[in-house]
């Protein structure tokens, strides 16, 4: 199913918190019957346990409070659907049947939602919930159809409510279902396969950190292989390519060598194979990663636990099993999973016992292309919506870069932040279209520097800048230096607004002191 669902609003109340619709001294009829439950003249109060739809009718569990405190379980049919939490106060005209005398309250906790709070749920936030009823309404002739469901939410600060809502289509009793808010009545309907996408990143992001191993591993290694050692003629022109194709910091401080880089990272392979450039993968870093491997297995003795094909064929049965028990807690998630980490850890796979130099070889490019998918999925995992209901896209990558005869993994990560869309029942005049923000961070160890770490943000021009440094002599070093970066960032023909230099790395979750004055001056 596609499309948006509205919220209806319910009729009005009747006096003494009744609930209008629903007709006085109407039967339930008790599944099993039960003579002298309730003693003629007297009521009891019910509160609805469950609601399950059989056909057209609805079984209810209640539980009853009779007369001394006394507390039962019955199991009754309705001809109309009651709320989970609806108190009621009934009485037994028959052994068979209970009558309400008295309808359901209209407590906050019980009511059925009518509408939903926008500052408690901000545009673009996901509802889960479970498919309890689903009724067609009476349409005038020539109308299209249109079903109610009472759906139950199981996540956001709402669990546990029950929420009305009308759709063009029925929606399948007991499913769940994934809706995004868009309004204060009318939420937009997420296919499940969107649901499926991301918990199949989750799982690859937790596979990835204990195969990927970082880059420097493989290309130090290749770099110091002894001009000795005796290997095929391709696979030694494959060497080379990869370690002549690595930027150096002057070429990185240009445009062009920049944008080359960024390109050729591995991050934007499958895109360019999509595209249908088969030009543009010469210097991809994943490419030539892949065309390296593909020269080193003739040379290593069959193996199944360095056989990418097998490893995924085995993944490829998991996955299905792994998504069916996801789908089965989505109720019980409420939280998006905290984004992989920013930066990746320094990670080396470990040799075996008796692996040759090609072995060794075949398993750090396996690591190394682990570690540029980890970036990639990291991506995906930390694109969508903002609480607010913006456009989060994110682009995070790693560029090995030359620095003397050192190699410098430098990782990177774009983040762009578009404002969300008009709400449509906002009748105010139209305000001033806002600007995409821009965030951009950079992380690398570079000697004798040490590990450093840079967060800037860019809004209509303003620039925002935090560094931090592992050591304290490199804090000093470059704090005294920011007169002259704030100067050049000026001739760029940008406005700085802060930048300052710590000693240490960024604070991790919450908001750095960065995003803090973003805040502050956006606010």
């Amino acid at each position: 199913m596609k499309g948006d669902m509205n919220i209806p609003p319910l009729l009005p109340t009747a006096p003494n918190g009744a609930r209008s619709g629903v007709v006085g001294g109407e039967l339930l009829k008790l599944l099993q019957p039960l003579d002298g439950l309730i003693s003629p003249g007297q009521s009891a109060k019910a509160e609805v346990l469950s609601l399950k739809q059989d056909d057209q009718a609805f079984q209810l569990l209640l539980k009853l409070t009779l007369a001394g405190g006394r507390q039962t379980n019955v199991q009754a049919n309705s001809n109309f659907p009651l709320p989970l939490g609806t108190q009621l106060a009934v009485t037994q005209p028959s052994a068979g049947n209970l009558a309400i005398s008295v309808q359901q309250a209209l407590s906050s906790s019980v009511a059925t939602l009518t509408r939903l709070d926008t500052q408690q749920l901000p545009l673009g936030t996901l509802l889960q919930g479970k498919v309890l009823t689903t009724q067609v309404l009476p349409q005038p002739a020539g109308q299209p159809a249109v079903y109610r469901s009472l759906v139950t939410l199981l996540n956001t600060a709402l669990s546990g409510s029950t929420l009305a809502l009308d759709s063009p289509q029925p929606l399948r009793l007991g499913s769940l279902l994934t809706a995004q808010v868009q309004g204060a009545q009318s939420l937009n309907f997420v296919p499940l396969s969107g649901r499926q996408d991301q918990l199949a990143i989750a799982q690859q992001l937790v596979t990835q950190q204990s195969r990927q191993g970082s880059l420097e591993g493989l290309l130090n290694a290749l770099q110091n292989l002894p001009s000795s050692t005796r290997m095929p003629a391709e696979l030694r022109a494959s060497i080379d390519s990869l370690l002549a194709g690595l930027p150096t910091p002057a070429q990185l401080g240009t445009p062009k060598g920049l944008s080359d880089a960024l390109l050729n990272s591995g991050a934007f392979l499958e895109a360019k194979l999509l595209g249908g450039q088969p030009q543009a993968l010469a210097p991809d870093m994943k490419a030539t990663l892949l065309r390296l491997i593909a020269h080193i297995l003739p040379g290593v003795p069959a193996n199944t636990s360095l056989n990418p094909g097998a490893a995924a064929s085995a993944q490829a049965q998991a996955m299905p099993t792994f998504v069916r028990n996801a789908l089965g807690m989505l109720g019980q998630v409420s939280a998006k999973p905290q984004p992989t980490g920013f930066p990746l850890p320094t990670r080396t796979p470990h040799n075996g016992e008796g692996e040759d130099s090609l072995q060794s070889l075949l398993k750090l490019a396996a690591a190394a292309i682990s570690r540029l998918q980890s970036h990639q999925l990291s991506s995906l995992e930390q694109s969508g919506r903002t609480p607010d209901g913006g456009l989060l896209t994110t682009w995070q990558l790693e560029i090995p870069m030359r620095n003397a005869h050192d190699i410098v993994p430098l990782q990177v990560k774009f983040q762009r932040e578009d404002p969300p869309e008009k709400d449509p029942e906002d009748k105010r005049e139209s305000r001033e279209v806002k600007d995409p923000l821009w965030r951009v961070e950079l992380a690398f160890d570079l000697t004798p520097l040490g590990p450093l770490h840079v967060q800037a943000q860019l809004l209509r021009g303003n620039l925002s800048g935090q560094l931090w440094a592992r050591h304290a002599y490199t804090a000093e070093l470059i704090a005294s230096q920011l007169v002259h970066l704030r100067q050049r960032l000026k001739d760029a023909g940008l406005s700085v607004t802060d930048l300052d230099c710590h000693q240490g790395t960024p604070p991790q979750g919450g908001h750095s002191p960065l995003e803090q004055r973003w805040v502050d001056e956006t606010a």
